[in-house]
């Protein structure tokens, strides 16, 4: 029960915090210079919000269109992929991820994934934690107060329709919160970074004289495995493992 509580504050609480005056006046001058095209001055209205300790898609999404604009690739990439962490279902956000990869020097194939894992991870990420956070609440409320007409209600038929519609929405209310808090445990242990140096040589070992197995260059996409001192052991989408610095990549 506490770690269902837990989930619920820390899906639902931040989005209440967004609507501070200062913030939204930050946000709206971002967008304001964005519309007239000064790009730079947008993110830099952005990442004041971002000081601020706020966070959203939109903003995240945002940044990402303004640093795209600004031929910032890496960039634009590492805000789209903090937007798609709370928003993972947003086609907008999924798209221009796409589009903004096909700019990136290194092409890289997929390795192939059992169908199984695929519809899992888009089952669990169809709809954000913080939007199953509040569609959670409203059921566990609306199951409750159900609840409560089936207790004071007269009439068996109302108590029967009252009853199974409560039963009903509590356990839509745990599939909600089971679905956050999966959501949640994912993007923990799926640890992502984008390659900001122009060119990193992917090493063996976690080690300078490590032999160099391959290099990647600046947008490339990569799984964080594990760390080492300066060095992270990365992941590439075909599979394909090794060192590089960690001063080389920015985590989403």
């Amino acid at each position: 029960m506490k770690r269902i509580l837990y989930i619920l504050l820390a899906v639902v609480i931040p989005s209440l915090s967004f609507g501070a005056d200062q913030v939204q006046a930050l946000f709206a001058a971002g967008n304001a210079s964005y519309n007239k095209g000064q790009y730079k001055e947008a993110l830099d209205s952005y990442k004041k919000v971002v000081d601020e300790g706020y966070e959203s898609a939109s903003l995240y999404f945002n940044m990402g269109n303004a640093s795209y604009k600004n031929g910032d690739i890496p960039s634009a990439l590492l805000y789209y992929g903090k937007a798609h962490k709370l928003s993972p279902g947003d086609e907008d956000i999924n798209f221009n991820i796409k589009y903004v990869n096909l700019k990136t020097t290194d092409k890289i194939d997929e390795a192939p994934e059992f169908f199984i894992t695929r519809w899992w991870r888009d089952f669990i990420l169809a709809i954000s934690a913080n939007a199953l956070g509040w569609i959670s609440v409203l059921l566990v409320l609306g199951g409750s107060g159900l609840l409560i007409w089936y207790f004071f209600t007269t009439s068996v038929s109302i108590k029967k329709t009252s009853f199974y519609a409560a039963m009903s929405s509590f356990i839509l209310g745990l599939i909600a919160i089971f679905m956050a808090g999966m959501q949640v445990s994912y993007f923990s242990n799926h640890r992502e970074a984008i390659v900001f140096s122009s060119t990193v040589n992917v090493n063996s070992g976690p080690v300078e004289k490590a032999k160099t197995l391959f290099v990647i260059h600046e947008g490339t996409r990569l799984d964080i495995l594990d760390e080492s001192n300066d060095w992270i052991k990365i992941k590439l989408a075909n599979g394909s493992e090794g060192w590089v610095k960690a001063t080389d990549v920015k985590e989403i």
